[in-house]
């Protein structure tokens, strides 16, 4: 009787496991292959499932997250014969978990063996200054090409993401110096457009000064020109005035004119800078007379009592004493 219930117990422990390993819970992120007789049937997705006792068992558990990988370094010579040493990292997520598991052996070895070959491709057809200078190019081209390669295993490749382009030592001192050369060429060039520009400047406002000074000049003469104008009608006036004065019989009008010219004369010659002493003979008398002249004009021009009569009769002559040098 013993060994009949130890029997028992076994096939019921048996038959409880049996049951249990038909009972799958998927977790989120993930999917499950199931295999009938080795052969692929169905995918699981995650939540609980029931296989088919014996019939059925998973085949894979296939991670369908985005999943990232490094892409390992490696040496690559561009077009124009410079060697580089490159890496990277690759996002890729799994969208047919059949395809993934069935499709390809050891899916992420496959990608980072083809993002490499690829690497070697389109970096191997640019010159360095390019591959420098165009890393979102770079990245964009390998996307597409190693995406497209990758699609008939059911991965999608997100991303591919170039993380450093290092030149030999001696290149990268080369390239040092020609970024140096072209700096202080262009500080050069950015010096004598500044000199340029300011001896235009200086030009511009000599020429604008000129311009200036010779307006100045010009109105200048206008005004010499009024003045003189004005000058010389007061002049033409005053000369018909005496005139017509003379025509009326009035002699003291000229003893004025050519007194007023007399002395005008004499201040002229005063005024020379090449004369210091002054020596001439002089007639004192007609100089009193027409002095005198001037005086009866003022008086009859501005006396209270109108005109008077001259000092010094007419026809009488005033001996003044006068000194020979």
């Amino acid at each position: 009787m013993l060994g009949f219930e130890v029997f028992g117990l076994l096939l019921i422990v048996l038959a409880a496991a049996v049951l249990w390993s038909t009972v799958k819970v998927v977790p989120q992120g993930y999917n499950y292959t199931v295999e009938s007789f080795g052969r692929f049937t169905r995918t699981l997705t995650p939540g609980l499932h029931f296989l088919v006792p014996v019939v059925e068992r998973v085949g894979h558990h296939v991670n369908v997250k985005e999943q990232v990988i490094e892409i390992p370094s490696q040496d690559v010579i561009t077009r124009d014969n410079a060697m580089v040493r490159v890496d990277g990292v690759a996002f890729f997520q799994v969208l047919n978990a059949a395809k993934s598991a069935y499709e390809v052996d050891d899916l992420e070895n496959a990608t980072v063996n083809l993002t490499m070959t690829n690497i070697r491709t389109v970096m191997g057809s640019m010159d360095l200054d390019d591959l420098l200078s165009n890393r979102d190019k770079i990245n964009a081209q390998l996307l597409d090409v190693v995406d497209h390669a990758t699609e008939a295993w059911g991965v999608k490749v997100t991303r591919i993401e170039i993380k450093d382009i290092a030149p030999p030592r001696d290149l990268i001192d080369a390239m040092a110096r020609q970024m140096k050369a072209e700096r202080e060429k262009r500080a050069q060039i950015l010096e004598s457009e500044g000199l340029r520009a300011a001896a235009i400047l200086k030009a511009e406002g000599e020429k604008q000064a000129v311009v200036l000074e010779a307006e100045g000049r010009r109105e200048a003469a206008f005004k010499d020109a009024e003045a003189r104008e004005r000058a010389a009608e007061a002049e033409a006036k005053a000369t018909s005035l005496v005139s017509d004065a003379i025509a009326k019989g009035n002699v003291q009008a000229i003893n004025y004119f050519v007194a007023n010219n007399y002395v005008k004369a004499l201040e002229e010659l005063a005024k020379a800078p090449n004369q210091k002493v002054i020596l001439m003979p002089l007639e004192a008398s007609s100089v009193i007379g027409s002095l005198a002249g001037l005086a009866q004009i003022t008086g009859e021009a501005f006396g209270p009592k109108g005109p008077q009569a001259p000092t010094t009769p007419p026809g009488r002559s005033t001996s003044v004493p006068s000194s020979r040098g």
